[in-house]
């Protein structure tokens, strides 16, 4: 009997469609930890309590070390036909890091041709969809972009886990610092919360990065990696980095170098690059873009400075909220203004900007700024943690807290 586990509807939402369907594979992607094999032990779950057969129910963790001898993608078809054997109807395989296995886009491609298996696959990275499964599935294949717990998950999670009530605004102030990854809220000391999320990122190092690509000089990435989370949710450009590790570190780096570790950190998604976007020339501009955290439990492990800089970490917290509700988001330019993201799904746009308050009316009149250059009818949000939001110029002033603990959406009508 399956232990049960808290059920992230966000994600179940988008991926239920699919159960079924033989024809797509469903690929869930995030960064290590966050939460991608319980994800597919709760659809596992779900079709166990809707009728399906446990025998038709094969779950396979290539970390495990039942796995452990399956390193070519003929032991990996072996293992599979070993499993399935004997069963009948539609059958659900589910391949836990997958990616273990070099070359297992073939084995995967053919069991998907038999046309009676629903597969899924989990991934720490986007080497999961490179290669031959991206060339030879195109239109085949769903991907299911996956976050750390969202703040309404963490007060979900922290329901479910039966931990102690509090105040929503320390949950708030806890979930910022110390993050989202779920295994975390098992440690009520905070050290220890420290040290997890540390381990996390070195195994992301052993098992994400130098894996698949070798790093010459860790010295120099680990420098790299460090400037990028301290700095996230910045303006950045790689000339700037190199003449700060040059200039302060006395590194020097090349720029091509510096450009793959940046594409390295992306991909073991620790960073999620938000492009820069001019409204005026309607085209996205080079260098200037923001990187942001993956989860902020990252910047606070890896800091010994445990004091809040609300600016940026509001910023993060929104960003990847939008993001893992399917919207496009860039950082707008409007003439010489910035507005801090421009929110987009289909045709529909929204403008916004985040602070902690405007109290200050000097403040207030800096953020409002951006939205008088505004000449289209789109929506434009203001989000603050301010308690009773001022509403001024047509501009929907939300509190941030509220918005993310009633797991909101915006409204681009």
């Amino acid at each position: 009997m399956m232990e049960r586990l808290y059920r992230r509807e966000r994600y179940l939402e988008h991926i239920r469609p699919f159960y079924a369907d033989a024809g797509l594979i469903k690929v869930v992607t995030g960064i290590r930890r966050c939460g991608k094999s319980s994800l597919l032990r709760t659809v596992a779950e779900e079709l166990v309590e809707g009728g399906v057969p446990s025998s038709n129910v094969v779950e396979m963790n290539l970390d495990r070390r039942e796995f452990r001898h399956v390193t070519t993608p003929d032991l990996l078809d072996a293992a599979i036909e070993e499993r399935l054997r004997g069963t009948q109807g539609m059958r659900y395989l589910f391949i836990d890091e997958v990616q273990n296995v070099k070359g297992y886009e073939t084995v995967v491609n053919a069991w998907r041709e038999e046309g009676d298996v629903s597969i899924f696959l989990t991934g720490s990275n986007s080497y999961l969809l490179s290669g031959e499964l991206a060339t030879k599935l195109t239109g085949r294949y769903v991907e299911i972009g996956m976050f750390t717990l969202s703040f309404s998950e963490y007060l979900g999670m922290r329901g479910f886990l039966g931990k102690p009530e509090a105040p929503r605004a320390q949950c708030f102030r806890e979930w910022l610092t110390y993050g989202g990854f779920p295994k975390s809220l098992d440690y009520d000391d905070p050290a220890a919360r420290d040290q997890y999320v540390d381990d996390v990122i070195g195994q992301i190092f052993e098992k994400d990065i130098t894996a698949r690509r070798r790093v010459t000089n860790r010295d120099t990435f680990e420098r790299v990696q460090t400037y990028l989370i301290n700095n996230y949710a910045s303006p950045t450009n790689l000339a700037g980095i190199i003449d700060y590790m040059e200039h302060t570190q006395g590194v020097r780096i090349k720029r091509e170098t510096l450009a793959g570790y940046v594409r390295l950190l992306e991909n073991a998604r620790i960073l999620c690059k938000c492009p820069r976007f001019d409204l005026r020339s309607r085209r996205s501009l080079r260098g200037g873009e923001k990187y942001y955290l993956a989860d902020l439990g990252i910047y606070h492990a890896r800091n010994a400075d445990t004091r809040l800089s609300y600016g940026p970490m509001l910023e993060n917290v929104l960003y990847t909220h939008l993001l893992s509700k399917g919207y496009k988001v860039s950082v707008g330019r409007i003439g010489s203004l910035e507005c801090d993201f421009i929110v987009r799904r289909d045709d529909q746009y929204a403008y916004i900007q985040v602070s902690m308050s405007v109290e200050d009316p000097q403040v207030e009149e800096r953020e409002y700024r951006p939205f008088s250059k505004l000449r289209d009818g789109y929506p434009r949000y203001l989000f603050t943690l301010d308690p009773l939001p001022l509403q001024r110029d047509g501009v929907r002033h939300l509190n941030l807290m509220d918005f993310l603990a009633a797991d909101g959406d915006l409204d681009l009508g």
